[in-house]
């Protein structure tokens, strides 16, 4: 018997539950009890591993597991030359270089000759390192953003999503190392299934970006709508039992929606429904 694919993901944090959102989206059946470490798929030959976020990329890497979704900023920390299969656009976050408010550096050049403390050690080495400029790495496991107050470095870096860590901590950055988000890794040879695992979350994350629209349209301002509507391709027009109305269908980015519909309706476009995508394979 073939053995199931295996795919390592959060047991816990920030990208636990978009994670389980995502296999679940992708159509995929399996218990995600809270303590599982391993939950088998009901309908495709998949096992999920849970794990510690900061595990799976060796956990991919020595075999464990084909297969793993954590953070590009702990790929880019293990050093590990794992292949990125697709990234999921959650978890956003940016690796930032961060200085006490009141410290004189405006920028990362800035930093040059600093005691900087940071638990993305590597990282932070082979960034300043590939500028040429010599600074002190403190490693820390955590509570990175005190370091300063505490007299452990000059600067820090750390993982930022909003800022309001920084500025909770007379912190303000002067730039940015890296920017994260959640990707899909693989090990090597992991193909046939893996592929399909790979197609099957592309879909979905490509479908969340996107709008099925339909509308009826005067037939005479076709070329205008048409003209409107940024999707993929070419829209679908069908004809309506009035000779002089059309349906037009699009797949529109929805980031582009809010100042899209106005201009369609400007241009005669009536009876608009915009749908979630479920599923997108472009």
């Amino acid at each position: 018997m073939t053995s199931p694919l295996r795919l390592a993901v959060p047991n816990k944090g920030r990208l636990l539950e978009p994670t389980v959102g995502l296999l679940r989206d992708a159509g995929l059946v399996f218990d995600a009890r809270e303590r599982s470490l391993v939950s088998r798929c009901e309908n495709f030959p998949l096992e999920i591993l849970f794990a510690r976020t900061e595990d799976i990329v060796e956990f991919v890497g020595d075999g464990v597991a084909d297969m793993g979704i954590t953070g590009g900023n702990l790929l880019e920390e293990s050093g590990r030359t794992l292949e990125v299969r697709a990234e999921l656009h959650y978890g956003r976050c940016r690796l930032d270089a961060a200085v006490p408010s009141d410290a004189p550096a405006q920028g990362i050049s800035d930093l040059e000759g600093c005691r900087i403390a940071t638990s993305h050690p590597a990282t932070a080495e082979r960034f300043f390192r590939g500028l040429g400029m010599r600074v002190e790495i403190v490693p820390l496991s955590g509570a990175v953003e005190v370091a300063p107050r505490m007299g452990l470095a000059d600067a820090i870096v750390d993982l930022v999503s909003t800022g309001s860590t920084l500025l909770v901590n007379g912190l303000r950055s002067v730039g940015t190392l890296l920017s994260s988000q959640a990707v899909l890794v693989a090990g090597p040879g992991a193909d046939g299934p893996a592929n399909e695992v790979v197609t099957m979350l592309q879909a979905v994350v490509d479908g969340r970006e996107q709008r099925y629209v339909m509308m009826n349209a005067p037939l005479a301002r076709l070329a205008e709508i048409e003209a409107l509507l940024p999707g993929l391709g070419s829209p679908s027009v069908v004809p309506l039992a009035r000779g002089d109305m059309v349906a037009v269908h699009a797949v529109v980015a929805a980031d582009e929606m809010w100042g899209l519909l106005g201009r369609l309706r400007g241009a005669g476009a009536s009876g608009i429904l915009v749908l979630p995508i479920e599923l997108l394979i472009r």
